[in-house]
């Protein structure tokens, strides 16, 4: 029989998903990848896929083990008009958290958010 202590609950502090160093992850990846675009309806749908992958492997990379990423971007025209937008989740506030950076340009704007959850 198992003992309880290999059963975590949550992760250890040390563990857990920074939201700090998340932003910077993706807000690198933002730069890097948007910066001297010019919005085109055709490229954003790939652009959009490609920053998702690549914001969930820098993530990975980061060790925070036993979290389970998902990431949702969003690459819009820049046109002056207003833009909200929302999401909904169930989750455990004590292990699951969020990330969230905007990026613009005269182009365009892109949202891209990664949600850690923690897998028990």
């Amino acid at each position: 029989m198992a003992e309880a202590s290999n059963f975590l609950t949550e992760p250890a502090y040390s563990q857990k998903f920074k939201v700090s160093r998340a932003k910077e992850v993706i807000a690198a990846i933002l730069k890097t990848r948007l910066t001297g675009a010019a919005y085109h309806a055709d490229n954003t749908s790939s652009w959009a896929r490609e920053i998702a992958d690549e914001v969930k492997k820098r993530l990975k990379e980061e060790g925070w083990t036993r979290y389970k990423y998902a990431v949702q971007v969003f690459i819009g025209e820049q046109r002056g008009e207003g833009v909200r937008l929302g999401c909904r989740g169930f989750w455990d506030p004590k292990t699951d958290n969020f990330a969230t950076e905007i990026f613009q340009n005269e182009s365009l704007f892109c949202v891209a958010t990664a949600f850690g959850v923690y897998l028990y």
